[in-house]
Parts: C-alpha cells; structure tokens; sequence
C-alpha cells in the first residue's frame, strides 16, 4: 500500500513539475536558444521580466500554449503557435470574421496575428503607455502596412491613398500626435480592433449605413448643428437620403472646417487665371493653367491641401504663404528618401543647383510616370537627368572626371539603346539603378550603386544572373577577403555597358580578368588561346568559356566547369571530340613556376641553357678564328698579287720574244 501511495504521488509530483513555468524557462530563458518554424530558423528566448510585467503574468505558458498540455519534455521542434481564442473567444471571432483573419486563414504572409498587433509575451493593457495598443501607438502600429510603399501595399497591389500620411495631417491625427489627445479618434476607434471590414461590407464600422453611428460615438448632437448651418439642398441631395460623414469629411483627411473643392479652387483661380500676374518678389509668373491642374494627377486635390499655409481669413488667402510646397506632407517615405539623398543634402544646405520635386516632377502638371507626356516616363529619364549631368552642367562640375559624357556613354550602352532606339521601357534607367529619390555616391554604403550593393541593383532586372554571381567565388558572400571583389560594373562598366556576344567585349574581357589575376593572364597569353586571341580572334576560348561567366567556382566544387564531373563537358563545348586525356590538358602550365610546374621549369632552363651554351660555345669559337681568317686574307693577297706579277712578266716576255723574231725575219 505505501509503495501505491509513493508511486502516486511521483507521477503527480512529475506532471505537477512538468506544466510549470520554470520547467518552460529551463530551455527558454537562454538568449542564445534557437528553434525551427516552417523550416526558418528563430529565436526562442522568452524573457521572464517582460512576461511577469504583462497581463498574463498570473497565466501559465501551457494556458496559451495548450497543445503542450501533457506534453513531454522537451517538447517536439514545431509545436502550434499560441491559441488567444482559448481566452478571447469574443475577440478571435470578430478577428476571424475580418479581413485580418480571412487573409491569415488563407495562408497569406502578410496577414497580421494577434502576437503582430498586441506583443507575444510582453503584452500589455491598452491604457499602458508602452503598450503597442496604446492610443498614441496606434497610428504606427496600423502605419507598419497602411503606409506609402510597405509590403502589404505593393505585393497586394492595395491602394492605400496615403492613408498614414493623411492621418497624420488631419485634425484627429494633429490632436493625438502633435498634442497629445489620446481622446482623439485612432484607426481602432472608426475601423474597430478586431472586426476590420471594407466600407463595401454592410457589416462594416464604416459603411455608410453605419459611417454616422461610428462617427456619433465622440461627436454626439452633430445632426442638429449641422441643419443650422448647412443649406437644405446640400443637406439632402437625393429624396430622403442624408449624405454620409464621409461626403463632407474625407476619411483620413478629416479638417477642422470643411471647403468644397469647387469652391476653394475657384477662389484661387480668381486671381491665379490671370496670365499678367507675376510675383513682387522676384517676378516669376503666378498664373496657373487650371485645364493643366484637371489634367494631372493632383485633379482631385485642392490648392489649399498643397499650399497648406493659406489663411482663408484674408484678402488674399495666399500671402501668408512663407514656403513652398511641401510634398513630403503626402508623400512622406519618398521624402524621407530625398532627405537622405545627395540631391536632399544640398537642398538642406541650400545649394541653389539642388534639383526639387518640380523640377522632376512640374508644378501643376504632375503626371503619372506611364504618361507618355511626363518628364518622368521612361524615354524621357535620360533627358531629364541630363539637365544636370550633361558636361558643363550644374551636377557635371561636382564629378570629379569631368571629362566624362554620363549621358551620351548612356545612349550609345546596350541600356540606351534599347531604351532610346527600340522604345523598350523595361529597359535600365538612371533612376533604376540609382533610384529615383536616394540618389547617392557610390562610395555611400547606403548606395544603390555602392559595389556592397550592385549585385542586388543590377539582379533587380537580371535576377537569374544575381542568383549565379551569390553563389560564384566573386561574391562576398562566399569569398571572405579584405581585398576588393569584382561587381557587375568591373566587367560591363557603369554606363558604356555593350552587347556580351560583341568582339569587342569579348576580347575586352580577359583585359578585365587581368587587372584582379595579372599573374594567371601572362600564363593565359603565353597558351595558344591567348595567342590567338590577341591576333584579334573572339572565337577562341577565353576566360569564361572555361571558368564561367557569373557562376565561377573552384574546381574542387562539383558545380564548377572545371570539376572533375564537368571538365570534359566544357570542353566539348569547342573541342566536340574531347576525352579525359584531352581535358588533362594544363591550361596555364608556365615554365616560371618551379614548384607548381617542376618539370617545366627544368626543362625549360635546361634546354634554355644548352642553347645558350652552344651560342657561346660557337661565339667564342668565331672570335678566336677571326685572327686567323684575317692572316689567310692577307697572304690570300699576297699570293694573288705574286701570281698577277709572275703571270705580267710572261707575258711581256712572251711580248717580247715575237718582237725580236719578227725583226730578224
């Protein structure tokens, strides 16, 4: 019976041990833990301070985690996520039913959970002012994707109208953000926490059934001071139908006095359309074009929202007008681009050549950048930006090559031409590979074009070929070295890019090789190859029809051309009838090395020295037969000379004798 009893209690003591939290903290209280999800690795700390000083601090991590209920110890490597519906059923069910939870439900990564919104262990009442949920951290919390430029908006292709940066701006958003007013409406407080639902869904916070009683919960008896000031045909255009909040007031735009477009428009044009109107400061023309203003893509945004300062109050609402237009106030992530970009720099040092939004973009007559007529459409990129860097140009003073035509290099490059000749849009602009608003020096680790950077600009267009140069020995993700490595425009220069499959390239290339691999290239020219290359010949094999082009490996890979497993293929490439002997051919074999190459080397001197020895042998041989030649020469002439004498004599013997003959006849 005793042995009963402790057997009992041991189980209960192991389970008892088993659900509690230190047992979870034993593994998890290690900053260095990591674990598995979905295959990615992740942290798996858990700090116990944050969690005693959250709401769930009196809750047990299997009251969250409860399919590890039971479970031993350690638990399996992937277990479920924390289920927040075992608690907040209420909740999780009008999360379910909004498009939060109908985007999670299909698997769609970008879909926020609970643990996004609210914290994982840290999480905190809404009236804590560290909370994510707190008033005041509510606009930025909804602004991580309902923002200009975030994922959620470019991936889903959602049209977000700027809706932070609006927000922001508004009499709701200046009263919580700028003031303080954590009474102020926050997105939670017209679009609900859980129950996120588009105005089109009758279920909707928002929709326009709804819009008034949304609205009504801070604004109460707004009804009755709107009949006193609003004419009756506005109040109620169509029979029986009250307009919406939101056909006065703009979502996210929401003012503290309201002026009809039409209207505010039609007070500036009563000077503005005046074509003899100029400014008293400097002269400049004020007349606008409104056809232009309609035809841009600001038409449906009044004057007063881009000349933020006018005082309705005066004579004339503009001259209180200190500043120009502020375009970062709606386009607030492409302002921040432009304040960390060299072009923001000297506009914050009001350098008078610094380029501004319209000198990009116009004035009045902003356009879209597919819009043919736009100075930002494509064809018209290179033209825009030669304003300023074509030589002799304000930008073109600041290069430190000024001798360097930017602009024509461009037009005349593979880019250029199928950009300017071709009409191909899709082609690289100057505002694709160094952006169209962060435009920095390439010595700026921040840049574009920095050599950190390259293979990701260039890879933007020619993905497939990033993929291979990551993977090859010129990567710096690969090769860990403090020397400089080789970047798209080493090999294909920045502007002057040209056709690969041109003879000029190719031949070119192996002069680029050269400049990282000097020692290999001279053993390279020394081979028939480069022999015949540098005849001027782009048939024959040259560097990166052995080693690759962008996927140069070692051959000790077994990817690599020059492996064991693919060296004869490579081959065969120009040599159809190569075997394993032909492919052991040595490449860049050179009689200079006589520890890589011995018996080269040796031969190579040997032979050198045995020829060499024979010159000298022979050389020597004919400097001490000179004396000699030159004694047989002088007694040659002696004898010739002796010869002609005695041969002379005869005959003037042989003379004489027929004389003396003659006369005794």
């Amino acid at each position: 019976m005793r042995k009963l009893v402790f057997f009992t209690l041991l189980i209960f003591r192991f389970f008892a041990y088993a659900q509690d939290n230190s047992d979870c903290l034993s593994c998890h209280d290690d900053k260095t833990a990591k674990g598995t999800r979905n295959g990615k690795t992740i942290s798996i700390y858990m700090d116990e301070k944050k969690l005693k000083g959250s709401v769930h601090a009196k809750n047990k991590c299997i009251d969250c985690h409860v399919d590890l209920k039971d479970a031993e110890f350690p638990h399996d490597e992937n277990p479920k996520r924390a289920q927040c519906a075992t608690c907040h059923d209420e909740a999780f069910k009008l999360y379910s039913a909004g498009l939060h939870g109908r985007a999670k439900a299909k698997g769609d990564p970008l879909a926020p959970g609970c643990g996004d919104c609210h914290g994982n262990h840290e999480i905190l009442k809404k009236k804590d002012p560290r909370s994510l949920t707190f008033p005041l951290k509510v606009p930025y919390l909804c602004g991580r994707c309902h923002k200009e430029g975030t994922p959620v908006q470019l991936q889903r292709n959602i049209p977000q109208d700027h809706i932070f940066e609006n927000y922001s701006e508004s009499i709701h958003g200046e009263g919580l953000l700028k003031k303080g007013l954590t009474v102020s409406a926050t997105c939670a407080s017209c679009h609900t926490a859980h129950l996120v639902l588009p105005h089109t869904d009758s279920r909707s916070s928002i929709a326009r059934k709804n819009i008034a009683a949304t609205c009504t919960q801070c604004h109460m008896g707004i009804e009755n001071v709107h009949r006193k000031i609003i004419q009756g045909q506005l109040w109620e255009k169509e029979a029986h139908v009250l307009p919406a909040c939101v056909d006065c007031h703009q979502p996210h735009k929401a003012r503290k006095v309201f002026y009809d477009q039409g209207m505010a428009d039609a007070d500036c044009m009563k000077c503005h359309a005046n074509t003899a109107l100029i400014s008293s400061k400097d002269g400049h023309s004020l007349y606008v074009d409104f056809a232009q203003v309609k035809d841009s893509r600001h038409a449906k945004i009044a004057c007063s929202q881009c000349h933020s300062a006018v005082n309705p109050s005066k004579l004339r609402p503009c001259e209180t007008i200190t500043k120009n237009v502020d375009c970062a106030s709606c386009h607030a992530a492409v302002g921040e681009e432009y304040k960390l970009s060299t072009h923001g720099k000297l506009f914050a040092k009001n350098d008078e050549n610094a380029p501004i939004c319209s000198e990009c973009h116009g004035t009045h007559h902003v356009l879209g950048k597919r819009d043919p007529r736009s100075p930002i459409f494509a064809t018209s990129i290179p033209k825009l930006c030669a304003q300023c860097h074509r030589p002799g140009q304000a930008a073109a003073k600041r290069i430190k090559n000024k001798k360097d035509d930017i602009i024509s290099e461009y037009k005349e490059s593979i880019h250029g031409k199928g950009l300017l000749k071709s009409g191909l849009t899709v082609t690289a602009k100057c505002t694709d590979c160094h952006t169209a608003h962060r435009e920095l020096p390439s010595s700026d680790p921040l840049s574009s074009v920095n050599p950190k950077n390259m293979a990701a600009t260039c890879g933007i267009c020619h993905s497939g070929i990033e993929e291979k140069f990551l993977k090859s020995v010129h990567s710096p993700d690969v090769t860990k070295t403090d020397k400089k490595l080789p970047g798209c425009n080493d090999c294909h220069s920045s502007h002057t890019i040209s056709r690969t499959d041109g003879d000029n390239f190719k031949l070119g290339v192996m002069s680029s090789c050269g400049n990282c691999h000097e020692e290999i290239a001279k053993t390279y020219f020394d081979t028939y190859h480069g022999k015949v290359s540098q005849l001027g010949s782009s048939k024959t094999a040259k560097c990166y029809d052995c080693h690759g082009a962008h996927d140069i490996l070692p051959p000790s890979n077994p990817d690599s051309r020059l492996s064991r497993q693919n060296v004869i293929k490579t081959c065969q490439h120009c040599h159809p009838g190569a075997t394993k002997m032909f492919a052991g051919y040595l490449t860049h074999a050179t009689h200079h090395d006589p520890q890589k190459y011995p018996w080269l080397f040796w031969v190579f001197w040997g032979m050198t020295g045995l020829l060499v020895g024979t010159f000298i042998i022979a050389g020597a041989h004919t400097l001490l037969w000179l004396p000699r030649s030159f004694q047989w020469k002088k007694k040659l002439k002696e004898i010739e000379e002796r010869e002609a004498r005695e041969e002379l004599e005869a005959e003037q013997s042989e003379s004489q004798e027929k004389n003396e003959n003659g006369k005794e006849k």
